[in-house]
């Protein structure tokens, strides 16, 4: 133990940190994790359930990005949070190791992991064999991370000394001073300077902040994430990006001159894209090869919209020494190497199918896979890794030359619930893990057996960004649809622009459902679409579609998008849709986003007052502003309050019928 110290100091010398794993039984392995503790002084950040001395959860570790720390510990016991992972290594300091506490390694790949459940559609943990073997392979092969397995004792490979490394004065570096220099001569515009963690972006942040002679405003995902910005801006002006709207909203005459988002892609897209355009002069600072899915993508996505705009990028490390073994292990393991997606690949490419095996044998296709899914969705997360190597009912296409990846999909099974399930989630009596476009189907759509019928969704497409406009993902569907057996649609879920939907469109796909919010991560309504593979399929698609154009006239939120939907001729008379979709709302807890149409039209023929009706869907007024007029106690009381209505409306129409309707929904939650 105490050849550790030696080496922990020599580590600090020479800039870099390690990681030591310790395999074994839980008892055993909790008691060298706290030896570790006694023998190297540090802050040892505990990562886990455990709640004594310097801790936090999993979940929470974001919200220590931009700290440091000397040693942590990372429990992977009973669960192995590999985003968590991941930003942990980021906030250690030269001289630190990182310890991973695992399971026994020849028994860790039949135990249930218990961070699956947040990822494979489980209600239970499930084994994640392929992950624990392709993180041991890369433990293997990497010849400066240690293991201490139990019953074994801890032994210290002789390390080969590296050169002494010289830290950070605090003065810009070189890469830094350059950028320094343009956003100081910037007259107005974007700049974004994305870098891997460790390089400098905050410090370049905080250094701006104290060269500046006018005002800045600096935001970030949390107050605790711009402590080394701080560090270097001394006095600075924090808002936390909600405040920070709401003072645009109150007063935007009072804005600095600059706005500084560190961390940008962490905040999602429609409230940072509301903040960066109420300023004249914005730097953006972002992680790649990230942990909150981050990377090539953020650019392709979100700053594209932004001109004039300036993309700078930081590569050398300055809180540790490049080619640091920690860095290397988590970008190794993590696939955080984006340069297969930064060359322009040649060829004609042909399409063949992956299986979740593929990564047991080689693992340069599936990542290479991996990759170009990561560069074009920056959402994109390690947690998307886990799912792909082990969560059920996976589907893999790729269009590849003999060395290149051209193009990628990734199709996830969806529905095939039985008949009674998917009543009940017609009905909003369930709603179990998983299927996403099938639940959906049934919990918003006009159809109570919806989720029985078997589909395919698009989870990720993607195609090369350097050999787009070729018709390459028009092809994978296509392949896809001549491929596939045994299903009855391919779905997509998407955030609804014009040219995406034409790419769908052009794939044969048919609009069946809108949202009715905009999605905090895209700050587009979502849409929904079917390609119809069998007469069932085909039977659903049309039926959903005839329902919403029914129902067009009543959508306010996309009266300004031109869409490919004729409004209906249909008259607005209640017919037997409409008795379904009202009982459902009446007598069970369909939601009213899904039953706007048909409540509608209730209120163009009822001649009862109907006054919550009114109030929320004629004068749409909010929830606290109805409860307030008609004497309700909050959200709750005004909700009942419409389905009762509603309930009366349909009593007013058929008495016997609204009786019966009402028998049968309610006997839906029983099965």
């Amino acid at each position: 133990m105490q050849h550790l110290n030696t080496l922990s100091a020599q580590m600090a010398r020479e800039g870099i940190r390690r990681l030591l794993v310790i395999a074994g039984d839980e008892a055993w392995s909790g008691q060298q994790a706290q030896r570790l503790r006694e023998t190297l002084l540090g802050d040892w950040l505990w990562v886990g359930e455990t709640t004594e001395g310097l801790h936090c959860a999993p979940a929470a570790l974001t919200t220590l990005l931009g700290r440091e720390f000397t040693h942590a510990v990372l429990d992977a016991r009973r669960g192995f949070d590999v985003a968590a992972f991941a930003a942990l290594s980021g906030t250690l300091k030269p001289g630190s190791w990182l310890v991973l506490l695992t399971p026994p390694l020849h028994a860790w790949p039949q135990q249930p992991d218990a961070d699956s459940v947040r990822w494979c559609d489980s209600a239970e943990p499930v084994p994640t064999p392929r992950f624990v073997d392709y993180f041991c392979r890369t433990l293997q092969q990497n010849d400066d991370a240690l293991i201490w397995r139990q019953g074994d004792s801890l032994s210290l490979p002789v390390i080969t000394s590296r050169p002494v490394w010289h830290a950070a004065t605090g003065a810009p570096e070189r890469e830094q001073a350059e950028i320094l220099d343009d956003l100081l001569a910037m007259s107005a515009g974007v700049m974004t300077v994305t870098a891997p963690r460790g390089r400098g972006k905050s410090a370049l942040a905080g250094m701006l902040v104290a060269r500046l002679k006018g005002e800045a405003i600096v935001t970030a995902p949390s107050r605790g994430s711009v402590e080394v910005l701080e560090r270097y801006a001394g006095e600075m002006t924090f808002m936390a990006p909600d405040r920070l709207l709401q003072r645009i909203t109150d007063n935007p005459a009072s804005l600095a001159d600059w706005l500084i988002v560190d961390e940008a892609a962490a905040i999602p897209g429609p409230l940072l894209h509301a903040l960066v355009s109420a300023f004249r002069k914005v730097l953006l600072t972002t992680t790649v090869e990230g942990y909150e899915g981050t990377g090539q993508g953020f650019m392709l996505k979100f700053c594209a919209r932004f001109s004039p705009l300036t993309h700078r990028r930081l590569h050398t490390p300055l809180r540790w020494d490049a080619g640091c073994p920690l860095e290397t292990f988590v970008s190794d393991l993590l696939l955080f190497d984006e340069k297969t997606v930064l060359a322009t690949p040649t060829g004609t490419g042909c399409i063949q199918s992956l299986n979740q095996d593929d990564w047991l044998e080689d693992t340069r296709l599936p990542g290479a896979l991996y990759r170009l899914l990561a560069s074009a969705h920056y959402r994109t997360s390690p947690l998307d890794l886990r799912r792909m190597m082990d969560a059920a009912g996976q589907h893999f296409w790729v269009t590849k030359t003999t060395t290149d990846i051209l193009a990628g999909l990734w199709l996830v099974e969806e529905g095939g619930l039985s008949p009674e399930l998917s009543q009940a989630v017609w009905a909003g009596f369930r709603r179990p893990r998983g299927n996403l476009v099938a639940q959906s189907l049934a919990a918003h759509g006009g159809s109570p057996l919806a989720a029985t019928l078997r589909g395919l969704r698009v989870s990720r497409i993607a195609v090369h960004p350097f050999r787009q406009r070729e018709g390459l993902g028009l092809a994978l569907i296509r392949h896809v649809h001549a491929h596939t057996t045994g299903c009855d649609y391919l779905s997509v879920s998407f955030g609804y622009t014009a040219e995406l939907w034409r790419f769908w469109q052009r794939c044969g796909f048919q609009l069946v459902r809108l949202g009715s919010h905009r999605e905090a991560s895209s700050g587009c309504f979502t849409a929904m679409a079917l390609l119809p593979l069998t007469a069932a399929g085909q039977a659903l698609a049309s039926h959903e579609q005839q329902r919403l154009a029914r129902d067009l006239p009543g959508l306010d939120e996309w009266k300004t998008l031109r869409l490919p939907l004729a409004e209906s001729s249909a008259n607005s008379a209640i017919n037997d849709d409409d008795w379904l979709e009202l009982s459902g709302f009446a007598f069970a807890h369909r939601p009213l986003s899904a039953s706007r149409g048909a409540l509608m039209r209730v209120l163009q023929c009822s001649d009862l007052p109907l006054s919550g009706l009114r109030l929320t869907l004629i004068d749409k007024l909010a929830d606290h502003e109805i409860a307030s007029q008609l004497g309700l106690l909050g959200r709750k009381a005004v909700l009942a309050m419409l389905r009762q209505e509603t309930a009366s409306a349909l009593v007013r129409l058929d008495g016997e019928r609204a009786t019966k309707m009402k028998e049968w929904v309610q006997q839906l939650q029983f099965f």
